[in-house]
């Protein structure tokens, strides 16, 4: 029979666990869990690519974040997007450093995701002999200020430019999408292949959203919980299909920030609600809880996840692919051209089975003759993302999109 863990045993164990979780510098991009970032990492290909996921979120609206790492040849490691160099991340690395050689590269793959920029200079100061290279036409906010301003080392930092050759070329291609011109600053990624697996390396293009919550949130489930009450006066109980239902809300939020199946009550009905919550503690929002879905919210979902296909985000069809569709079509005719068979983004569900063609089929929203592009998604959960972009171009601190040419 197994030995139960005692009281005392158990303080020790979520004390070392808040000290390997610990992230200090959390202020910088104040989002959910905050100081406490749990690491989960998982083996993609045996012994060649592994991911490491974190989380994180604004209102307990949590979603992965993904770095993977990849085996060079004959040694070394590739480090793709770093996440929070934690104590416990650190200690995971080490373990595939001290079987398959040092950290040799660290891709900074992205221009726009602060979430990807602010983690990279800390990692790199954790393997002083990495070289790290970062996407180009960088820029930060509100100063444009110097790489090395922004933490990255100065001596071992390169930008990734055209014609550029890679000491990893051998085994790796890539692909620059970009810059595609928006307001602050120009969005830009940077794809990989790992010709060895057949293995497509992806920031934020192109997303799946899987049914059951993604691993890394089942290591704080409390986000999930929240989310998957009807009001306020529900208590947290903890079940598979509350941690599904939990998931499938926070899904649309991340996506639609505003889902049509979303009704957000007046601020005296949430402050009225509140005095009945169970749970009225700084960590449950003092009791408030200003959601009430509508009672069709899962076909939403439905909508969304798609049987688990791939596609691209609805915030990157409306508001920055669709300002340079020849810039994002060049790039499509790039990535095409290798012979992969999985991908990995750095958000939702990973590895994503698919290949060329079925990459290509995921940005038909780019054609003429698709309106509504190839998304069998409701026009109506696009009605927010419509006015935000509607809002942002009357402003100026966006350029309209481009009309749709043959």
């Amino acid at each position: 029979m197994a030995r139960q863990t005692t009281p005392s045993e158990t303080t020790v164990t979520q004390r070392s666990d808040r000290a390997a979780w610990a992230w200090p510098f959390w202020p910088v991009v104040p989002l959910y869990p905050y100081g406490q970032r749990p690491t989960l990492m998982q083996e993609v290909v045996k012994e060649t690519i592994w991911t490491f996921d974190q989380y994180q979120g604004i209102f307990y609206v949590v979603v992965p974040i993904r770095m993977t790492v990849v085996r060079l040849q004959p040694t070394g490691l590739l480090v793709y997007a770093p996440v929070a160099p934690t104590p416990e991340c650190i200690r995971q690395v080490r373990s595939l450093e001290a079987q398959y050689g040092p950290v040799r590269y660290i891709i900074q793959s992205t221009t726009t995701g602060i979430e990807h920029k602010v983690f990279v200079g800390p990692f790199a100061r954790r393997f002083p002999q990495a070289q790290i290279y970062v996407a180009p036409y960088q820029w930060s906010f509100p100063l444009d200020l110097p790489l090395s301003w922004l933490g990255l080392p100065r001596k071992r930092t390169q930008v990734l430019s055209e014609g550029m050759r890679l000491p990893f070329a051998d085994q790796f291609d890539w692909a620059t999408l970009g810059p595609i011109k928006l307001g602050l600053g120009p969005f830009v990624e940077v794809a990989l292949f790992h010709r060895a697996t057949r293995t497509l390396l992806l920031t934020d293009t192109l997303v799946s959203v899987p049914f059951t919550p993604p691993a890394v949130l089942d290591l704080d489930p409390y986000p999930l919980l929240f989310h998957a009450r009807d009001r306020a006066d529900e208590p947290l109980i903890d079940t598979p299909e509350n941690r599904r239902r939990g998931w499938h809300r926070i899904a649309l939020f991340a996506f639609f920030f505003q889902p049509s199946a979303l009704d957000v009550p007046t601020l005296t009905q949430a402050f009225k609600e509140a005095k009945n919550a169970p749970d009225r503690s700084r960590r449950a929002y003092f009791g408030l809880y200003p959601f009430c879905w509508a009672s069709d919210w899962q076909t939403s979902f439905e909508a969304l996840h798609g049987g688990g296909r791939a596609f691209v985000a609805p915030v990157l069809q409306t508001l920055i692919f669709n300002r340079d569709r020849t810039t994002v079509k060049t790039w499509i005719k790039a990535i095409t051209q290798w012979q992969f068979e999985r991908v990995i983004p750095c958000h939702l569900e990973a590895p994503i089975a698919m290949g060329p063609t079925e990459f290509k089929a995921a940005f038909n929203f780019l054609e003429p003759d698709h309106p509504q592009g190839d998304r069998p998604l409701p026009a109506k959960e696009f009605e927010f993302l419509q006015t935000l972009d509607t809002g942002l171009v009357r402003r100026g601190i966006t350029p309209p999109a481009e009309p749709r040419t043959p």
